[in-house]
């Protein structure tokens, strides 16, 4: 289905963001699949002091060319939602390891069905274009997404995706490397945006270029990233748990004090019985701080769902006169 046929009035914008650091060998290729799959979009690549020459390379491809200075893909990645103006947004790796034709079936769908996201989920074509620790990583850290924030994705980490306007407008963007990903998987949740998945083929990357994802290193930024916002997100029940941990431990401690005062009429151990009586004190602040911080967290979710709300959803006539994709 071609994305013409979903909207009505002027068709959609679409911008192709394509975030690089040190992608020479791969961002020519990446640039004519797009421009060759989308003829209507404008393609951008956002260089991320590239220490060779992408940026030149992605410019006489045919690519919009910009500079993000401050490093990581978090910073590429809140650069490109904050300049670039437009319908539906296609975000890819600079890797050549994402399907460019795939894109218009995606924009498809997002129009079609009136989604704000649409994820590529990555079906791996021939041997070695994914990495053992990458594939196990992405299964750990989607199964806690799951459980932390419930129904999620099956490839969360993918770096293939499709928003509407209204998505990109409203997406805060607060971490500053890989975990990005996981940062647009949330925010989805938390606003019950409607979302989808889309299986795609997956590539190996082209001789030349090399990932610059840490297994371990990013894996555990991403695992700190996500208990971040389960904190941010979820205080209540991440406060009481904290709370019932502390609560327990008090009563563990306080058990033999007790049993020893009900047998001897004394309290010989008095500095446990302080230590109890001192968790168990930070057991019920804890639990306070979870409940203020859940009203506070939920005055937050209704300011970024007015956000959200402000701006048209897939399908719908533009609210902005037509024009370059670009402010």
């Amino acid at each position: 289905m071609d994305p013409r046929e979903a909207t009505v009035g002027p068709l959609p914008r679409i911008a192709v963001l394509v975030p690089c650091y040190n992608e020479q060998a791969s961002i020519a290729k990446v640039v004519a699949d797009f421009r060759a799959a989308l003829p209507e979009a404008a393609v951008y690549v956002y260089d991320n002091n590239s220490t060779d020459r992408t940026a030149d390379t992605a410019r006489e491809a045919g690519a919009v060319v910009r500079r993000a200075t401050q490093q990581g893909k978090g910073h590429v990645v809140r650069r490109m939602f904050s300049d670039v103006d437009a319908d539906v947004y296609v975000l890819v790796d600079g890797d050549s390891t994402y399907d460019g034709p795939s894109a218009r079936d995606m924009i498809a769908r997002l129009l079609a069905d009136r989604l704000d996201m649409l994820v590529a989920v990555r079906v791996e074509e021939g041997t070695g274009a994914y990495r053992r620790g990458h594939r196990l990583g992405n299964l750990v850290l989607t199964g806690v997404v799951r459980r932390m924030f419930g129904t999620s994705f099956s490839d969360m980490l993918s770096g293939y995706r499709v928003f509407s306007r209204r998505f990109v407008k409203s997406f805060p963007v607060l971490s500053g490397g890989f975990e990005i990903e996981t940062e647009l998987t949330v925010h989805a949740l938390e606003l019950d945006m409607p979302v989808a998945e889309l299986a795609t083929p997956y590539y190996s990357r082209p001789d030349g270029s090399e990932s610059k994802l840490n297994t371990w290193r990013d894996g555990f930024r991403i695992l700190r990233t996500i208990g971040k916002l389960y904190r941010v997100e979820r205080p209540l029940p991440f406060f009481s748990g904290v709370g019932g941990a502390l609560a327990l431990l008090s009563v563990v401690l306080s058990v033999p004090v007790i049993v020893t005062y009900l047998e001897q009429g004394v309290v010989p151990r008095l500095p446990t019985a302080l230590l109890s009586t001192g968790l168990m004190i930070l057991a019920f602040l804890s639990f306070a701080c979870g409940l203020i911080l859940d009203t506070v967290t939920r005055g937050r979710r209704e300011m970024k769902l007015l956000a959200y709300l402000a701006q048209p959803a897939p399908g719908e006539p533009p609210r902005h006169a037509a024009g370059d994709a670009s402010r």
